[in-house]
């Protein structure tokens, strides 16, 4: 559907779009420029790709590099899906949504089967994803390597000659003080057997969900200015040692309060009233789809 056919339908049917804006809030060319630079993503695993990221109506480092993607390749036809912390109705992801809807009138779920296209921040759905399917991550802190290096130019050089001795040095530290190596999220990834990647921050339980997965993963960061992307059937391997392995979140023993679930990642809750440590699962949507069988 070309605007001119956007404009003319929102104004037959009397649509919830807005036509004082262009579709998608932004002007073609940002958005032009936007999916040329998620072609190269694309066609370069792992690699950061330098963008001209634009003014939206919500602050840097809100999300705007994971909503300027989005409306860069919303297409009327879509279905949206939106979550924040796996939550569909947390402020972010709704407020995410409405203006989404606003500016293109797209249709709204939050059944992970029915998206085309997913925004999230930290987490990835629990269902399994199709090819169809395209999930777009807000990124805070694209560059992998900052723990070990504060400078840029550093950091640039570091990934075009693959020196990434000082981060597997981080991480040899960190077993010798800790006995194991302990980041949480943000856990360094190999991306194609050749960069090594922030996979933004999501929890470890979701990593090996990003290996020759069949859906399209794009990873936007506002305030930085970055792009990168995880194409489909693409190896993501994280960093381990061969007598200190990777391993995500251990549940064992726990369900989700709600539905029962053993096999999902869970979030913590204490209970204002008995004091009591609660368990439920993270990825509200499919919670929801589980109490409802």
């Amino acid at each position: 559907m070309t605007l001119s056919e956007w404009i003319n339908r929102k104004r037959h049917d009397g649509g919830a779009g807005r036509l004082d804006y262009n579709y998608a809030f932004l002007d073609e060319v940002s958005k032009r420029e936007i999916r040329r630079k998620i072609l190269k993503a694309v066609a370069i695993p792992g690699y950061q790709v330098p963008f001209g990221s634009r003014e939206l109506p919500v602050a840097r480092g809100w999300g705007t590099g994971g909503i300027q993607i989005t409306l860069s390749i919303v297409l009327p036809e879509d279905i949206l899906k939106v979550i924040d912390q796996g939550c569909d109705a947390s402020v972010n992801a709704v407020n995410i949504k409405r203006f989404v809807n606003v500016v293109t009138g797209v249709q709204i779920t939050t059944d992970t089967r029915e998206a085309t296209l997913i925004q999230t921040r930290h987490r990835i759905p629990e269902e399994p994803m199709t090819e169809r399917q395209i999930l777009v991550l807000q990124v805070p802190y694209p560059e992998a390597l900052r723990e070990v290096e504060p400078s840029e130019a550093v950091t640039r050089r570091m990934h075009a000659e693959a020196d990434y001795s000082r981060m597997w040095l981080f991480l040899y530290e960190d077993i010798v003080q800790f006995n194991e190596i302990t980041i949480g999220y943000r856990y360094p990834v190999t991306v194609n057997g050749r960069y090594i990647m922030d996979p933004s921050p999501i929890p470890r339980w979701d990593i090996p969900k990003l290996h020759m997965a069949e859906t399209l993963y794009l990873f936007g960061a506002g305030r930085e200015k970055r792009i990168y992307a995880i194409p489909p059937y693409t190896s993501v391997v994280p960093l381990e040692f061969e007598d200190y392995r990777f391993r995500v979140e251990d549940f064992q023993g726990r369900a989700c309060e709600r539905c029962g679930a053993t096999d999902t990642y869970l979030d913590e809750i204490i209970d204002d009233v008995s004091g009591r440590r609660l368990w439920f699962c993270s990825d509200t949507g499919y919670c929801d789809k589980r109490c409802r069988r």
